[in-house]
Formats: C-alpha cells, structure tokens, sequence
C-alpha cells in the first residue's frame, strides 16, 4: 500500500478538494483506495455525504483504542472507503504524546491496513504539530497545494527546512499549485519562480474555478459531478502525475 497526504501549514489552499477528488480518480482507476480525513473541520466527509460520527471518537483511531477498519465508512464512488474526522482530532497532539514513540503511531496504524488498500490518502489539518510529524513519517508522497502569491513560496521553504531538520527517513515531497487566476501576471510569475527554485514541483495545476467552489452544494467530487469541467481535467492532470510517481 503506498501513502500519500495533501498538506499544508497553511489553511485554505485546496487541500482537501485535491485530496477528496484524487482519491475518486485513484479508486475509478481501479486502485482500492483509503481516504482518511485528519482535519477536524471534516471538510473531506461532508463533500463524500459521509457522516462523521464514529464510535468513540475519530481520536480512538489515533490512540488505538478503535481498530481502523471498524470505523471506515463505504463513500458513493466504488473503492473508495473513508476514515471520517470529527472534532475529537483536534486533542490528537496531546492524545499522541502518549504513545509509544508517538512520531511512528499513524505509520503503525497504516499498516493494519495495508492488505486492504492499495493507496491511502491523508487530508492533512494545516500547521506543524506531532500529528504533521507522524504524517511525514508515515507517507511515501506529501503533497503540498500553494496558492500563486509570493508567501506561499516563503511557507514552503519554512516546509522544506523543517524537513530537512527531521531524523530518520523523509517522504518526497511535491508541491503543486492551486486557485490559480490564468489572467493574472502574479500567478504566472509565482508558478516560474517555483519551477526555477525547485525541480519536484508537479507541473499541473487547479484553476480557481467556480465548479470546485460547488462541490460544498453537490456534494461530490468535481471529477464525478462535472467530469468535462476545466477542474476536473486539472485534477486528472494532477493525478496522472501523481501515479506516475507511485508507479
């Protein structure tokens, strides 16, 4: 089972549209996918119609004392099951610190399910906290959606240096761009300078566009409600980037 997790330290860039409309893309191409939501906003279950209760808390998952497959709830697109989050992940921090090696739990809990699925996606709360650390070291793939001004390439290198300051193993990360404005010379000049100064950068790229806005109304990944839209041919662009990395 390979990992992958959309984050950000900063809220707002698109994370959990990329995560929610990949993971649809990763299970309609055959792949049994896991999608397990880390944010207790549970943005990434409400766009999948999935309801957040889970017995115990989605922070029983974190601590152990709920076995993940107990608590994974089938979505409408075939292969993809969900993890859903509710407001008890925001103690995950504190409830972590408890474990044992508390950086290496989520890699742990991952890996009861790896028969299972053959791709895990994470949605990732914004900020650097323990629960971010477990995510770095528990994935292959972090992506990173940066929206086209000039502090989100300052955030990113805040991102990067952090990285490079952790023990042990780092996944590759990969970011990507979202929200973007094609009309705006900004956004073209932020898109460059990041190309220039990194070669991991993934060259697809989501528009700003009123259909991804939608998905809070329909309720569906855009990929599935509006497959001929310019967002949707985006994320599959993100995909088929995203697969070949996996491969």
């Amino acid at each position: 089972m390979r990992v992958v997790a959309t984050y950000g330290i900063k809220g707002g860039v698109g994370k959990t549209s990329a995560a929610v409309n990949l993971a649809a893309l990763a299970a309609l191409s055959g792949r049994r996918t896991l999608l397990w939501d880390l944010d207790p906003q549970g943005a990434a279950g409400y766009l999948l119609r999935v309801k957040p209760k889970v017995k115990g808390g989605s922070i029983g998952l974190l601590t152990g004392r709920r076995d993940l497959e107990d608590a994974v709830k089938a979505t409408s697109v075939d292969g993809l099951d969900l993890l859903p989050a509710d407001v008890t992940i925001r103690a995950a921090d504190s409830a972590l610190e408890d474990a044992k090696k508390p950086d290496k739990q989520l890699g742990r809990l991952l890996k009861t399910v790896r028969d299972d699925y053959d791709l895990a996606l994470l949605d990732c709360p914004p900020g650097l906290s323990l629960l971010s650390e477990n995510v770095f070291a528990a994935v292959d793939v972090l992506l990173v959606p940066l929206v086209p001004a000039p502090l989100s390439l300052r955030t990113y290198e805040q991102l990067e240096t952090f990285l490079s300051g952790l023990a042990g193993a780092r996944p590759r990360v990969h970011p990507f761009f979202s929200m973007v404005d094609g009309r705006k010379r900004l956004h073209a000049e932020v898109r460059s300078e990041l190309m220039r100064r990194t070669t991991s950068a993934l060259t697809a790229w989501v528009p700003a566009a009123s259909e991804v806005e939608r998905m809070g109304l329909t309720r569906e990944p855009v990929v599935v409600s509006d497959p001929s839209s310019r967002a949707a041919q985006a994320y599959r662009d993100l995909w088929a980037e995203l697969s070949g990395l996996l491969a």
